[in-house]
């Protein structure tokens, strides 16, 4: 992990909080460029670890980062795929627990760090900046009991579908419009998809004998959206 200890610009900090700069005050803005801070994380560095102590409201510049949660046995799965400009890292903060998650940088990332007490402070005076977690914070329990939901009673194939598709929506195509902008290994796209390894190969095989996706190595070129999308919808 390395730290950028220069000082962003206010045209930074309209890019890196996105969503949260235009809700602040002028005096607020100029606490928050203070004190919050850039970090670089390698491939497959820890972010934060489970039973850590959440400090940090964590915003992705660039890259990409993992979401895990440990399940029976301490077997681990993929949660959630973040994506730029997404905040992570302050429901536990909030609740007053320590992290039930763990984050990893899936690629070199950049991640931009702002102490959640600075946050809490805000959001006491500033009405707005405290609908805006209250929003974000229900999406994120929408779309984890969607998932939820999904991921226990869709079969295997209706399972691996949709996270392609979840893929496809959070980090779009290459050039060609049709590979994924992401290349998972066998055993992460297992771990996103609630499956064992051999589950996820197997019904890989069968979307491709299907003409459904084309694979080379960890690139996934989907060639029939259409149908993958059906296949989703279906379960």
């Amino acid at each position: 992990m390395k730290m950028n200890l220069d000082l962003p610009t206010y045209d930074e900090m309209s890019e890196y909080l996105s969503g949260i700069w235009e809700l602040l005050t002028d005096e607020e803005k100029v606490v928050v460029r203070k004190n919050g801070r850039l970090y670089y994380f390698k491939k497959n560095e820890k972010i934060y670890s489970i039973g850590e102590t959440p400090a940090y409201l964590m915003c992705l510049i660039k890259g990409k980062v993992k979401i895990i949660k440990e399940g029976v046995g301490g077997k681990s799965q993929i949660i959630r795929m973040m994506g730029p400009y997404e905040y992570f890292g302050y429901r536990a903060y909030f609740a007053e627990e320590t992290y039930q998650t763990g984050s990893t940088a899936f690629e070199s990332s950049m991640v931009y760090f702002l102490p959640m007490s600075i946050i809490r402070s805000l959001i006491i005076l500033n009405s707005k900046l405290a609908m805006y977690f209250i929003k974000a914070l229900s999406v994120d329990l929408g779309n984890s009991e969607s998932r939820t939901v999904n991921l226990t009673q869709k079969h295997i194939r209706g399972r691996l579908a949709e996270s392609l598709i979840f893929l496809q929506n959070s980090y779009g195509f290459e050039e060609d419009n049709m590979t994924l902008n992401i290349y998972l290994s066998r055993e992460d796209l297992a771990s996103l998809s609630n499956m064992n390894a051999s589950n996820a190969i197997r019904t890989l095989s069968h979307f491709v004998a299907e003409h459904i996706i084309i694979m080379d190595g960890r690139r996934i070129k989907i060639i029939d959206e259409e149908r993958l999308r059906k296949i989703s919808q279906i379960g």
